[in-house]
């Protein structure tokens, strides 16, 4: 099966894998609009022995035939403050144990 891999004009990182190259009829019109124009980037044979960077073979394959188009969204990045908020509990609980350490380790003179 020939798949045609457009990527989103508006979007970064945003791509629309469809049948059947430059047939979106089966792709919502809103969709379209958000996505805005569709330039093709890839064109292959999207065999079950073929890995894709961003998407789950089997899974695309599965929404071309239900769907008539895949689309493939970026991979949610963490925040910066999630980032930090996550440190500084890593760096509590290192604290933490340490203390613990102190306190249960007999002291050598």
């Amino acid at each position: 099966m020939l798949c045609y891999v457009y990527k989103s004009s508006k979007k970064s990182e945003t791509y629309l894998y469809v049948e059947k190259q430059g047939d979106f009829s089966r792709v919502p019109d809103t969709l379209l609009d958000t996505f805005g124009k569709p330039l093709l980037v890839l064109t292959f044979d999207l065999s079950a022995k073929r890995k894709l960077a961003g998407a789950d073979v089997d899974k695309v394959r599965s929404e071309l035939a239900q769907t008539g188009f895949y689309l493939q969204l970026p991979k949610p990045e963490e925040s910066m403050l999630a980032i930090h908020h996550a440190m500084q509990l890593a760096e509590e609980k290192l604290e933490q144990e340490q203390q613990n350490a102190s306190l249960t380790s007999p002291t050598q003179h």
